[in-house]
């Protein structure tokens, strides 16, 4: 009696602990909270204080300009000094400002979205619902994509790159023990890094990016260089700065007239007019896509400068580079250039520039150079970008849920054992956790259980931590050992008008792909619900029969809920190979009642009929 005291006990505390590390993460989300707030509240008064400072010196220099019209060229060259001049160094630090009011207010957002994340509204996360592929081997099945689905309710991506990727590993789980740990590695390293988390995902988010971005850079990257290669170009880049260079030497020393300069000017000026038309079809083909290398380039750099010692996050740093040449200075340089192309917008300052240097054509040779040394290298900067925004998603899921374990890892085929597991979605009060033990192949463990008693929303528990696990993420459960075989699963069967399929002719399908992968010696962990439900009951019942008995021939393992009881009997056949668990319902004061506890056995209760006559139906008692 003790022991049974002791041991309520000790659970109470290992809740009440839970709960207090997940209230030190609401806290520590707040106050995130409450200091930007403060710091936005003094950059808002800062921009209103150097808008007006502004519009003050703008008044004062026409007012200036006005006033000293007669006094001369030093007077006006003087007002415009005083007022002008530090008008234009307050619109660049205006700018910077607006940055920085932007950047805190994505973070109280980012912090808000965490908090009612907590609270099970994630509606704020992008769903994936593109993803959403009904004949996939388990993510329609797991309800992974759409609304109010776990990629929804783990997705932190602020990136295409990292969005598609997490996506991916989502739809194709990890079977590879050492991968998995190496995953799991890199996340427990990323979990408490808060800090870093936030800022790489606020950084990503001012930026709304394209699903055309990585197609756009890759075609720029392999597109060639019109430019650069023309040699009679290239040389015009030296030739033109070197004759004015000359004319104004000898005009300087008195030997030809000024005028030969300005001649030489208009002459340029008009030959770089033909070649403009060129370069704005080049800008305007790439110019925005490689703008967006400006946020890359700061996510790069954090990725850089993180101190890691996990071997896949050192592998990302590794695909960066660590030197002089690291992929941040590389493509700081590149959004260098192209910002300064976009100076060509000033008619004004583009022909001066032109007629003298030919700067245009000398601007587009430079970003041509630079993507002939670095293009084959973009694709992998922004594979890593996307591998640090996937990890990130999965580290924020780990530390808002700091009663999530890591599974481990066997090499051994097969293995599922998992203590007290529960399904992510549900509310933390309200979800029932239970076990499920897998010892060996060939295993099998069999549901049964009245309607509603809760065998299908344990077959999806499993699914998903089962996915959660191979993928390297924490899952919700007490203890979790696994063997990482193929997942598949057979829930929710549908119809296919557009192929004229049947529900009957679908599930058969989903059925043959097992067998065929089985016996193409692939390792699976089968899932399935209500085997053969699209036939008539004695059908249903030899069917089941059959394949379970090809499933044991095959080596197979997995979990089968059903309504037929009569499956119960094939532990009768496979004594050490199956395991019967149920879901009970009982009838309480005229009304049904679940435990949603698993237990040992067949079920012994059904409640269809009961449910009928609480609704009215009439049922014909025998």
């Amino acid at each position: 009696m003790n022991f049974i005291f002791s041991t309520f006990a000790s659970i109470r505390i290992i809740k009440a602990n839970r709960m207090s590390n997940l209230e030190k993460i609401s806290n520590t989300y707040k106050q995130i909270i409450k200091e930007t707030q403060g710091k936005l509240t003094e950059v808002k008064k800062r921009i209103y204080r150097i808008s007006t400072i502004r519009v003050l010196l703008f008044i004062a220099g026409v007012t200036g300009v006005i006033y000293f019209f007669s006094a001369g060229w030093l007077a006006i060259c003087s007002v415009i000094a005083c007022t002008f001049v530090p008008f234009l160094a307050l619109v660049k630090h205006h700018n910077r400002l607006f940055y920085k009011k932007d950047y805190l207010e994505k973070k109280i957002e980012v912090n808000q979205q965490e908090l009612s994340a907590i609270d099970y509204n994630f509606s704020a996360f992008d769903d994936g619902k593109e993803f959403i592929n009904s004949a996939h081997l388990y993510s329609y099945d797991l309800d992974l994509f759409g609304n109010n689905s776990l990629f929804q309710y783990i997705n932190r991506t602020s990136t295409l790159f990292g969005k598609n990727l997490l996506a991916d590993w989502f739809n194709n789980h990890l079977k590879n023990k050492d991968l998995i740990e190496k995953r799991q590695e890199a996340v427990r390293e990323l979990a408490p890094e808060l800090r870093f988390r936030q800022r790489f995902r606020i950084l990503g988010l001012l930026y709304k990016g394209d699903i055309s971005d990585g197609e756009k850079i890759k075609e720029w990257a392999e597109s060639k260089s019109l430019f650069k290669e023309n040699r009679f170009l290239r040389t015009l880049t030296y030739i033109v700065p070197a004759v004015n260079f000359i004319i104004l030497a000898l005009a300087i020393a008195g030997i030809v007239s000024f005028n030969l300069l300005g001649a030489s000017f208009v002459f340029f000026v008009i030959c770089s007019m033909r070649l403009s038309n060129r370069i704005t079809k080049v800008q305007i083909s790439y110019g925005k896509k490689l703008q967006i290398l400006t946020t890359y380039a700061g996510l790069i750099e954090m990725i850089e400068k993180l101190e890691t010692k996990s071997k896949a996050l050192q592998e990302v740093q590794q695909m960066l580079g660590k030197n002089e040449k690291s992929a941040s200075v590389a493509v700081n340089k590149l959004a260098k250039l192209m910002n300064a192309l976009d100076q060509r917008n000033n008619i004004l300052v583009t022909a001066l520039l032109n007629g003298f240097l030919f700067w245009e054509l000398r601007q587009i040779i430079k970003i041509e150079s630079w993507k002939e040394e670095h293009a084959d290298k973009l694709p992998v900067w922004l594979a890593a970008v996307g591998e640090i925004d996937a990890l990130c998603s999965l580290s924020t899921f780990a530390y808002n849920h700091p009663g999530y374990n890591y599974p481990v890892i066997k090499n051994k085929p097969f293995a599922l054992k998992v203590t007290e597991m529960g399904h992510p979605l549900m509310n933390r009060s309200k979800c029932i956790k239970n076990d499920v033990d897998i010892p060996k192949r060939p295993y099998f463990v069999i549901i049964t259980g009245a309607n509603m008693a809760g065998k299908s929303t344990y077959l999806r528990t499993i699914g998903v931590n089962y996915l959660l696990a191979c993928i390297g993420s924490p899952v919700c459960a007490k203890e979790m050992e696994i063997y990482p075989a193929q997942l598949i699963t057979s829930l929710r069967t549908t119809d296919s008008l557009t192929d004229n399929e049947s529900y009957f002719f679908a599930e058969l399908k989903r059925l043959k792909l097992i067998i065929d992968k089985l016996e193409n010696k692939e390792e699976l962990f089968i899932i399935l619900d209500e085997i053969l439900k699209g036939t008539n009951s004695m059908d249903k019942q030899k069917g089941s029969f059959a394949l379970i008995k090809q499933f044991m021939s095959l080596n197979a393992n997995g979990i089968i809920a059903t309504h037929d009881l009569l499956l119960g009997s094939l532990i009768d056949h496979y004594p050490e190979d199956i395991t019967n668990y149920c879901f009970e319902a009982e009838v309480k004061d005229n009304e049904l009642n679940f435990s949603y506890l698993l237990k040992n056995g067949v079920a012994q209760n059904m409640n269809a009929c009961f449910l009928m006559k609480k609704m009215g139906i009439a049922v014909i008692d025998n």
